[in-house]
């Protein structure tokens, strides 16, 4: 079941569930208020799609998960996995702007999968993560990555407005063991994997995190993206597929 937050006609957000070409209303945030349906149903074409959640809490993100991504650290890095936060407030939806602050060196994009926390969750154990998933959706980790090497630490450069696109829906049936994920930039392939080469599994995610922090639903976890070119400019257009979810579509801006 793919799960969309829109707007339609000066509305108010709301959530439908997408059915071929339109959304079913529902009464509330299926999160927290179940998949009753209002009878309304919204052409998909007459929607504008938001950010598919707003985490209340915190987007927690996965450093270093695929194989070879160490390539982009300095030689004799540690690149073992690193978990990090962005704000809630990096978050954008699909269509929305990546603004690219003017920062000396490269901003890149780093598309992928992550998961929607549905349940509060501390110490899972990994048999058990399924019970907290909500479902999953898309996402571009934007990295100042330049300044991240400067800082020492990651805060800052994964940090700023708009650096966390997600959407464009939420996918509650996914399987995400074997997810192909590919990043498009300006028409040309610029990344591509699949969630089978996660260095940390799944299950070992939510167990992992869950045990640093408390996760209330709503909040993400980015996976980890695949290595690749992955530096963007102002003015492209970022597009990043995985699986069944579909498609989210970004382009750049030089912030004002």
């Amino acid at each position: 079941m793919k799960i969309a937050r829109f707007t339609s006609g000066g509305s108010d957000p709301q959530f439908g569930i997408v059915d071929d070409e339109d959304l079913v209303v529902l009464a509330g945030d299926p999160m927290f208020q179940g998949f009753e349906t209002t009878g309304e149903r919204i052409p998909l074409a007459e929607a504008r799609l938001l950010a598919p959640v707003i985490p209340r809490s915190k987007v927690v993100g996965i450093g270093l998960n695929y194989p070879g991504v160490e390539a982009l650290l300095p030689a004799g890095s540690k690149t073992d996995p690193v978990i990090f936060l962005k704000p809630n407030t990096s978050v954008v939806g699909p269509g929305d702007a990546i603004q690219l602050p003017p920062v000396p060196g490269r901003v890149i994009h780093e598309g992928e999968l992550a998961i929607v926390i549905g349940a509060v969750a501390k110490r899972v154990p990994e048999e058990d993560a399924d019970e907290v998933i909500f479902g999953y959706t898309i996402a571009d980790d934007v990295t100042a990555i330049d300044q991240m090497l400067d800082d020492g630490q990651w805060a800052r450069a994964k940090g700023y407005d708009t650096f966390c696109p997600i959407g464009p829906f939420i996918e509650t049936d996914l399987d995400p063991r074997g997810v192909p994920i590919r990043t498009v930039v300006d028409g040309e392939e610029r990344s591509t994997g699949h969630t089978r080469d996660l260095v940390l599994s799944i299950p070992e995610i939510v167990a992992r995190v869950s045990d640093v922090w408390t996760l209330l639903p709503g909040d993400l976890i980015l996976t980890g993206s695949p290595l690749g070119r992955l530096e963007i400019e102002p003015g492209q257009r970022v597009e990043i597929e995985i699986g069944t979810i579909g498609r989210l579509v970004n382009p750049t801006r030089a912030r004002g």
